[in-house]
This record gives C-alpha cells, structure tokens and sequence, in this order.
C-alpha cells in the first residue's frame, strides 16, 4: 500500500504575512520557488503513481519545480473559500471578532464570488479526493499538491476523525510534505511539516 504524501505549495507574499488566500491566486515568491525545487530530490524517491493538485498556480507552480509529472488540477484540492475574511489575518479578523477561531466560528460570506464555504462543505470536499486516491495507492504513492487548511482537514479525515479535529495538527509551512499511510487496515500519520 502506497503513501499519500501531502505537499504545502510554496511560500507566497500572503502566506509569509499571515493572510487567508482562499480563492486568490497568489503566485509564489522567490523563496518560495527555491523551497519548491528543494522538494524534488526527495519526492524523487516515492515515484508517485498519480499527481493531484489544487488547480491555483501557487500549487501548480510548486509542483513543477518539485518535478513532478503528469499532475492533474483538481478544483476539490482549493483551499477553503473564506469569504469575506479573503485576505485579511487573523489578527485583523479579531479586531472586528474578539476571540475568532476558523475552526470553530468559520467565516462570513464575501459576495457572490467568494460566498464562503462551512467546515462541513471543505471536508465533503476533502473525502471527496481521498475518495479517489485511496484506490491508486494500491498501486504505488500518490502526490496532492494543496493549501495549508485543506491538507489538515485532509489529514484528519484520512485518520477518519471529524473535520473540527484539524486544529489539533500544526498548520503545515509552506513547501513542506506530509505523509499519509496505513499500517494493517489502521491510517496514521507517517510525517508532517517534513522539509
């Protein structure tokens, strides 16, 4: 049985200052290019079967300098649509909510582009891709190229916990790996904040 590994797209100007880029398509920085090649020796090793990403060009990006092939967009891999909290910290979103917590409080609606998304509807999301997956890993490894909030809730669903649970994992850094995998029929979390 193979791994799902789970690659945090590189640094971008809004992740290295702490803004929510849901739907924003940021592109990355020069840091963050340089974290992304870094990634290629490594994944080099796992020979993914098959390659998913968030069809944003900061995950696109990521996963073409880390060098891997034949990737497939996946609309389902976007991050969490925040709304009307699009862009702004958290600290900022405090200012007007004391206490404010994603997890637990999730966001407002922004308009007709940016509606905003519950809790709920990113997992129905998220279970929708290990949907897919769990079916290629008899095969060998798969790749996800995703969003900071998106992995975690990936994450735990693959541990086959409820989506609120996401705030027990640390917030994967940009450019890192997680690695998913099963010992038996039992998930668990092999690796997580990998450089």
């Amino acid at each position: 049985m193979g791994e799902l590994i789970l690659i945090r797209h590189g640094q971008t100007e809004w992740s290295l200052s702490g803004r929510h880029a849901g739907r924003t398509d940021v592109p990355l920085t020069a840091t963050g290019e340089v974290t992304a090649k870094a990634l290629a020796p490594r994944l080099a090793r796992h020979s993914p079967v098959a390659v998913f990403s968030s069809p944003l060009s900061r995950a696109l990006r990521t996963a073409e300098l880390a060098g891997l092939i034949g990737v497939r967009p996946d609309p389902d891999l976007m991050e969490w649509d925040y709304g009307g909290y699009e862009g702004l910290t958290a600290a900022q979103i405090q200012e007007t909510r004391p206490g404010w917590d994603l997890w637990r409080d999730g966001v407002v609606p922004g308009g007709p582009d940016r509606p905003g998304e519950r809790l709920e509807q990113v997992a129905a999301r998220a279970d929708a891709v290990l949907d897919r997956i769990r079916p290629l890993l008899s095969d060998g490894d798969v790749a996800v190229v995703a969003h900071g909030h998106l992995a975690r809730i990936l994450a735990v669903r693959w541990l086959g916990l409820d989506a609120s649970a996401s705030r027990l994992l640390g917030h994967p850094h940009p450019g890192t790996l997680g690695f998913l995998a099963t010992e038996g029929e039992q998930p668990f979390i092999a690796g997580w904040n990998v450089p």
